[in-house]
């Protein structure tokens, strides 16, 4: 068998090559997490997904080495391939940076800011792709579009208000179950997932359609309210089935297993789907062989109170707002008690003055 033809590509000024037909955003994920941009509709083993969300939008700065034209406008690298010497850039472009502050805006226009109660919050990828590219503030100030609560099914919770419409549980339907009886009503600013006249969804892969939303439109109603994700811990197990692979990431609050969840790669992506009798029924210890505690991300908030500060990934934007707006601090120096002391130290003298001065102007 021949040896597939290979190409290569510049992405953010780092060359690497890659098959003929492969599209900007996995040539870039194959150099790294650094320069890979994010995707907030894009599924890899869901066919057809991407070029929704505008996630992913990059700046094609050079189209090959036969034409170096540059591209008019910025594209979406989940659905652009590649071409033979192509330069693109991501994140070392401002145009880049500022559509990408953009397109936060446009998804958090609708999306209500329910994070304390929602299930998703601490492995929810808006909230991981606002925190890294989007702004503290909004221009939007009309009301929030709302939809009415719908039943579709005693496993699975849709909250409509939440969604982004990324399609990924409809492409997850329609590929892994045999008869999809949900999808995209109505058109425009009225679109939504709903099932066909009020059914339910209900068949032995249903509950996949909870891994891949990167929101919390579709939640497990077997696990709802029951725990925040950062006090559980996650390991790997398996079981002998024969419906799907068993292989899953059990989540244990004390002894307790409170959901069943497929296993995900870096990018976040189930690559082997789960049945519902894995997910919802196999929740006894007893039920699988354990493998050893699941590796968690160090810049995931799943990672808090089981790794050392000193390997924690740190992101630009924490680093930013606390030079800008907190003192460095010698964390070796000692603690002085007395507080006359502290009354006479200059960190004590400048927060008096501070305080004057905002009280002054009330």
């Amino acid at each position: 068998m021949d040896a597939p033809q290979l190409i290569k590509v510049t992405i953010d000024g780092r060359e690497i090559q890659v098959p003929v037909g492969t599209t900007i955003l996995e040539a870039a994920r194959q150099i790294g997490p650094d320069v890979a941009p994010p995707a907030m509709c894009y599924y890899k083993p869901l066919k057809g997904s991407g070029g929704k969300c505008r996630a992913c939008l990059v700046k094609v700065t050079q189209g090959s080495e036969k034409d170096p034209r540059p591209m008019p406008k910025l594209v979406a690298s989940c659905i652009t391939g590649v071409q033979d010497g192509m330069v693109v850039e991501n994140f070392t472009n401002p145009d880049v940076v500022n559509a990408r502050k953009g397109i936060v805006e446009f998804l958090l226009i609708n999306h209500p800011l329910d994070c304390p109660v929602c299930d998703q919050a601490g492995e929810c990828h808006l909230q991981d792709f606002a925190y890294e590219n989007g702004l503290a503030t909004t221009r939007y100030e009309e009301e929030r579009r709302t939809f009415e609560r719908e039943d579709i099914g005693d496993k699975i919770q849709l909250h409509m208000n939440r969604c982004i419409l990324c399609y990924r549980c409809v492409y997850t339907a329609n590929q892994i179950t045999d008869q999809r009886v949900h999808g995209v009503m109505y058109r425009g600013d009225h679109a939504e997932i709903s099932t066909y006249i009020n059914k339910a969804i209900d068949n032995d892969f249903s509950g996949n359609v909870i891994d891949v939303c990167p929101v919390g439109a579709l939640t497990d109603k077997t696990y709802r309210f029951k725990s925040r994700v950062w006090f559980s811990k996650p390991v790997d197990a398996h079981r002998d089935c024969d419906k799907c692979c068993g292989k899953v990431n059990l989540w244990y609050k004390g002894d307790e297993v409170i959901r069943v969840t497929a296993r995900k790669n870096q990018w976040g992506e189930v690559e082997d789907f789960i049945c519902n009798t894995c997910r919802f029924d196999k929740k006894n210890t007893s039920d699988w062989v354990i493998e050893g505690p699941t590796k968690v991300s160090r810049a995931s908030v799943i990672s808090a109170n089981k790794y050392g500060k000193d390997v924690i990934k740190k992101t630009p934007y924490g680093l930013q707002h606390a030079a800008h707006n907190f003192k460095q601090i010698d964390d070796a120096r000692e603690y002085n008690k007395d507080l006359k002391e502290i009354a006479q130290s200059e960190d004590y003298k400048a927060l008096m003055e501070k305080n004057e001065a905002y009280f002054s102007k009330k």
